[in-house]
Formats: C-alpha cells, sequence, structure tokens
C-alpha cells in the first residue's frame, strides 16, 4: 500500500501528529472564540490561558475516544479508491471539526463557567456555526498543514539515514 509522506507511519508519529495539531488548535481556537464570545482584551486572554490545560486535555480524549472512531467509520461510506489525498484530508478534517465542534460547543461552555448548565444548549446553533467556521479554518489552514509539514521532515530524514546506512553497508 501507498504510503502518504505527510500522515503519520506509526504510533510515536501518529502522538506527534496529533500533539502538534492539538497544541496549535487549542492555542488559537480557544483564544479566538473566548475574543469573540466575550471581546478581545488582555483580561480575556489571561482567562483563557488558565483554561487551555483544562481543555487541551478534553480535545485529546476526545480525538481518541471519540471523533477518531467515529471519522474511521463515516470516512469508508463517503471516500472512493480513485479520491486523491488532499479530498480524503478535507472530509477527515470536516469530519473532526463538526465532531469536536459540536462536543466543545457544550464542553467548553461548562468548563469556562465552571459549571454544568443548560446554557450551551439554549445557544447552541449561534455558538457552534461560529466554532466551526473558527476551528476547521485553523485546521486546514493552519495547524493540519503545520503537522503534515513536520510529518514530511520527520519521513525525509529517516529516509537520508537509511540512505546514508545502505551507502555505507557497500
Amino acid at each position: 500500500m501507498y504510503r502518504e509522506d505527510r500522515l503519520p507511519q506509526s504510533p510515536k508519529e501518529g502522538i506527534i501528529f496529533m500533539l502538534i495539531i492539538s497544541i496549535i488548535s487549542v492555542n488559537t481556537i480557544a483564544p479566538i472564540i473566548m475574543g469573540m464570545e466575550f471581546g478581545f482584551s488582555k483580561e480575556n486572554y489571561l482567562k483563557t490561558l488558565k483554561i487551555i490545560p483544562v481543555m487541551w486535555i478534553i480535545v485529546i480524549i476526545l480525538i481518541r475516544f471519540v471523533a477518531g472512531p467515529l471519522v474511521g467509520k463515516v470516512m469508508p461510506i463517503f471516500v472512493g479508491e480513485t479520491d486523491g489525498f488532499n479530498a480524503r484530508v478535507l472530509l477527515n478534517t470536516l469530519l473532526n471539526v463538526t465532531i469536536l465542534s459540536i462536543l466543545l460547543t457544550i464542553i467548553g461552555t461548562w468548563v469556562g463557567t465552571k459549571q454544568i448548565s443548560l446554557e450551551p444548549f439554549q445557544h447552541f446553533f449561534h455558538s457552534w456555526f461560529r466554532n466551526f467556521g473558527v476551528a476547521f479554518w485553523i485546521e486546514l489552514l493552519i495547524a493540519q498543514p503545520i503537522a503534515r509539514f513536520a510529518m514530511k521532515k520527520i519521513h525525509a530524514k529517516q529516509a537520508r539515514k537509511t540512505e546514508a546506512v545502505n551507502f555505507y553497508k557497500y
């Protein structure tokens, strides 16, 4: 099977890939959404920084145990054999961001307000559309490309090492 250099090819690389994407996403999406909700100010940004570690853990758990498995089951339904890498990445990003933004619109409100309430459900559609839009474009234009670039660099370095080892064998 063809191995794509822009994607992880081992569990260790999978962890690195997920860490890059999740750290970039949490550190950009959360401050933008909080700024849009409460205004862009130093105080609001500092409040956001306090909840980012908790949100990052929640995001990792949701990716690993909810979004990942769901997307893994849904992707084969929509992806054809002739679909290229970019089409697959776009669909994967769309599905992951949809699932995560739905869940985090609710959970993020609870974490931010430090209480479980019905508030996120009362304003769900207004908040979710905004959150989805911010998350989708951050993922598509910033987080995913940086993570794929890192994978490509890792694989290029591995290929150079392999070539050097093979060169010195003979």
